[in-house]
């Protein structure tokens, strides 16, 4: 055992004594104090006339006690709840006996309870003068670094729970989360949008090109499969009568693990009747701009130095037009030479098979050349047929689909497709899928046959989107991983 781990087992045994003394007086882990106020609304409270001072006017707060100087005769103490933090002050002579030698032998971390009035130091700080003190529920283990910080990542992602209590900052990530969640669901429901849900095990996986999670059922001794996208069942959705309806959930994909990637994931998906791809860009355009404002209170954010304008119009491009424009040493007309992209991929050291078509190579290259360089919010339109395999046949070119991507800092936020309708195309889709698979390929779609006897029965014209939340919180948080922006993320 080194000395960090003997002082932490010393300082535990000491703790644990301290919680006997309370058990033996009958006042551990109570559930009988009074309710009090949050410290925000006493901050609030302060500014009102004959607050300060005024000794008959009591404030109750409840919250966790970080940091404690005991000065002789007087103390000060700092305390936090969910709103905030608050300094309180103990006055040997102003407090009765009992009251005192609780809060002597309380420790940092302490769930405590005070009362008292309000008054400011001499440095204007606001403050509770006590006229009680109690310990709400004893901390038998002490915080990391006496509250100077807990700075070790690892033990950040694996301890969320002494993250949030240590750092103020994390606590800020995760209201830009939860703002972002809320203003992306109040701008589906003003627009007519209606929230559903679909199951999280499926007999099949469907709806992405992705390598899924598998378990087993007992009762049915069945082989089910962890939600990998909700996309199929949401169109069966459309087929069954809704018109606009949303699903904001989580998907599990058994993939690797990075800055940008968690097997465990928040997305919103969303679909709308007579409408294309386009219609879903201007839809995104409008909601994301309304949701940067909404929670940044700004057009302009920063993300890892870059300054990322969300005021002007979104940058639109097709895939082709993007690979020329970040690849100055592709010929534009050998854009659909087979054997030059080749070529140009095994000089580069871009990763593709023998097997791969025109539309695929230049979907690598793509991701290669292009995706880094994408900083302020961009729409990639014109995808390769071959890598959409849910999306509708563009009318004039048939080696694209009416399909387009989004992206800020490189990252993908979304990607989104006028929904391909036609059950007799989406079997020979899925069909080539089920080859790629069969040699080899584990995140290449399943048949589907379900889904495409309810498409058999007619599905209207649609488009639909999926926006990863995660991503999209890393940018507004300003956060450069992803594990950053989840409360629980995934470690070994």
């Amino acid at each position: 055992m080194n000395k960090k781990t003997d002082d932490s087992h010393r300082l535990i045994l000491e703790r644990r004594k301290k919680l006997q003394n309370l058990k033996d007086k009958g006042n551990n882990y109570k559930n009988n104090f009074p309710k009090g106020f949050t410290v925000s609304s006493i901050i609030k409270k302060s500014s009102e006339d004959n607050t300060i001072d005024n000794n008959k006017k009591l404030f109750i707060v409840n919250g966790r006690m970080m940091t404690k100087r005991v000065m002789g005769k007087s103390s000060f103490a700092n305390l936090k709840d969910e709103t905030g933090n608050l300094q309180f002050y103990i006055d040997k002579t102003k407090i009765n006996e009992d009251a005192f030698k609780l809060f002597k032998e309380s420790d940092i971390g302490d769930i405590v309870h005070i009362e008292g009035y309000l008054f400011k130091t001499k440095t204007g700080e606001l403050t509770v003068h006590c006229s009680n003190f109690d310990i709400i529920t004893k901390s038998l283990r002490p915080l990391p670094e006496k509250y100077h910080g807990l700075t070790d990542k690892e033990i950040k992602y694996r301890k969320r729970y002494l993250d949030l209590i240590c750092n103020d900052e994390t606590k800020k990530t995760f209201d830009i989360r939860f703002k972002t969640m809320k203003s992306i669901r109040n701008f589906f429901d003003s627009h007519g949008y209606l929230e559903v849900e679909t199951p999280m095990m499926h007999k099949i996986p469907g709806g992405a090109t992705a390598r899924p999670f598998i378990t087993h059922h007992n009762t049915l001794d069945m082989e089910l499969y962890m939600r990998i996208a909700p996309e199929l069942f949401l169109k069966r959705l459309i087929v069954g009568g809704f018109s606009k309806i949303y699903e904001i959930n989580r998907n599990f994909r058994n993939e690797g693990v990075s800055s940008k990637h968690n097997p465990e994931f928040t997305m919103i998906e969303f679909y709308q009747t007579y409408s294309n791809y386009i219609d879903m860009m201007n839809l995104t355009e409008e909601l994301l701009k309304k949701t940067v404002k909404e929670v940044k209170n700004s057009e302009l954010i920063e993300y890892q130095g870059e300054e990322l304008n969300f005021s002007k119009p979104f940058t639109r491009m097709t895939l082709n037009e993007s690979i020329l424009k970040f690849s100055k040493d592709i010929e534009q007309d050998k854009l659909s030479n087979e054997k030059y992209l080749k070529e140009y991929c095994k000089i580069k050291k871009i990763d593709i098979n023998a097997h791969q078509s025109c539309g695929e190579i230049l979907f690598a290259i793509f991701e290669k050349n292009v995706e880094a360089n994408l900083i302020n919010p961009t729409f990639i339109t014109d995808y390769p047929i071959e890598v959409s395999p849910l999306a509708r046949v563009n009318d004039d070119n048939p080696k694209i689909a009416d399909r387009f991507e989004f992206f800020i800092m490189g990252k993908e936020i979304a990607n989104g497709f006028s929904e391909l309708n036609d059950p007799d195309d989406q079997r020979l889709r899925f069909e080539k899928q089920v080859e790629l698979k069969n040699k080899g390929d584990n995140e290449a779609m399943y048949l589907d046959e379900d889904y495409i006897e309810a498409l058999e029965y007619g599905m209207p014209p649609t488009a639909g989107e999926g926006i990863g939340i995660d991503r999209l919180v890393m940018i507004l948080s300003n956060s450069p991983s992803i594990r950053d922006v989840l409360l629980f993320p995934l470690m070994r």
